[in-house]
């Protein structure tokens, strides 16, 4: 028996699919719009939602957004009166599991929910797994920078400032840092400052309450007092309007919060926020306040981009092909390509980028031209064309070259260690050395 949340303001239609819910074994729970909704979202859970699209306040694409930008959001499927093209290509671009037409059937609505329950139970598992996973997958010595800095702050108070470009794990890392510590047992609520329109941002963060403005039906509690003796992450605080700022900084000061339309409250909250922006060069152009950067930046973890990480390439793209590959496994030139590709969108893209060859590679190996859509920086493409890297065996040479040298430099040039590093035997590191005529002290 599943928790299915149907959204809609015809109070017909919402008993009728309660009704039938109920008839195929499961709980319904109801909101009269999306306001409704969304509160019962951010106090409660639910395994999939009925979205109708034509509502007063909140239209339903706007719902749907919002529940999309929702830490482990329930799968969503839009029901309406008036489809059409426009509404149904947003929808679907939105994340909706399916936009159907009113009035849908009995067996249309159970395959619907089959569907939909799959995919929470799948996303369900997966979180399960992540988990109970190693936190971060690869032994470079920068991730291990990262796990260590990890492990002095898990159990402190302080504001920590997580910076790196965008997919490098900010979020990962704000996670582990809670989950460590000894406020695990309470929320962790994370708020996408660049995510949520500006003038949204203030109710999303502090709350309301009723009547504070058209459309606010309701009291709601803002992401603090969600996270109360628990941990809120911000993310991309760099996006933050000034005017938030300020009140930032006063909930930084006095460790409480004021809804809209109401009275201060106090919380009881770890702060940790993260940025893919240069904060200093804000600050110049005015765009960030001086003073609130002391106050988050009170400890700065600086996360690496994949491309200074070449040890950890290979590991992680072999743990998100166990995730979604069913057995294959990568070809060694599809690995040395993996390798040469300079991976912009860090972490992230490498993620996307092996599931979707996983996807699209019919039989179990998979080679280097399922890789075929990543495209080379300019300076990859130059050295690509070097006369000492023409052709593949050349371009391997040259990378294993440089991941020997890296892992040296990691190890103050220890060979031993450097072997451990890369995974192979100390002796084989030795015939390398001198084929690459690598000079190596220890």
């Amino acid at each position: 028996m599943a928790r299915i949340l149907i959204v809609d303001d015809d109070a017909g239609l919402r008993e009728s699919l309660a009704e039938t819910l109920s008839d195929l074994g499961h709980t319904p729970l109801l909101a009269a719009d999306g306001a409704a909704a969304l509160t019962y979202l951010a106090e409660s859970d639910c395994a999939a939602v009925l979205l109708d699209l034509r509502m007063p306040g909140l239209p339903g694409l706007e719902v749907l957004r919002r529940i999309r930008t929702r830490p482990m959001p329930p799968p969503v499927a839009v029901i309406t009166a008036v489809p059409t093209s426009a509404n149904t290509i947003e929808a679907m671009r939105l994340g909706a599991v399916d936009h159907l037409a009113k009035p849908v059937g009995r067996a249309d609505l159970a395959a619907l929910l089959e569907r939909m329950l799959a995919i929470s139970r799948q996303e369900t598992r997966l979180q399960q797994d992540a988990a109970a996973a190693e936190d971060f997958i690869g032994v470079s010595g920068a991730m291990r920078a990262v796990q260590k800095a990890i492990g002095l702050l898990a159990d402190q108070e302080t504001t920590v400032l997580i910076t790196g470009e965008t997919g490098t794990g900010k979020e990962i890392v704000a996670r582990a840092i809670h989950r460590h510590g000894r406020r695990a047992s309470h929320p962790f609520i994370a708020v996408n400052c660049a995510a949520i329109p500006a003038d949204l941002l203030e109710s999303e963060m502090f709350g309301h309450v009723r009547g504070a403005f058209t459309g606010a039906g309701a009291d709601r509690k803002g992401a603090f007092s969600q996270a109360d003796r628990g941990t809120i992450f911000l993310d991309e605080i760099g996006d933050m309007s000034p005017a938030l700022q300020a009140k930032f900084l006063r909930v930084l000061e006095r460790r409480e919060v004021t809804p809209l339309g109401g009275r201060a409250v106090a919380v009881d909250v770890r702060i940790l926020a993260a940025t893919n922006r240069d904060l200093g060069a804000e600050i110049a152009e005015g765009r960030f306040r001086e003073d609130l950067f002391y106050r988050i930046g009170v400890v700065p973890l600086a996360l690496p981009p994949l491309r200074a990480r070449l040890a950890d390439t290979i590991p992680l793209a072999e743990y998100f092909l166990a995730g979604v590959g069913a057995g294959k496994r990568l070809e060694p030139a599809a690995a040395a390509r993996l390798l040469a590709y300079p991976w912009p969108g860090n972490v992230r893209e490498l993620r996307n980028a092996i599931e979707r060859a996983a996807i699209l590679t019919p039989g179990p190996v998979i080679p280097a031209a399922a890789f075929d859509f990543l495209r080379a920086s300019e300076e990859e493409t130059a050295q690509a064309t070097h006369p000492g890297a023409s052709d593949l065996p050349g371009a391997v040479a040259r990378l294993e070259a440089a991941m020997i040298r890296q892992a040296l430099a990691e190890a103050d040039g220890n060979r031993v260690e450097a072997a451990r590093r890369l995974g192979i035997h100390r002796q084989l590191l030795y015939v390398k050395l001198r084929r690459y005529g690598i000079k190596a002290g220890k």
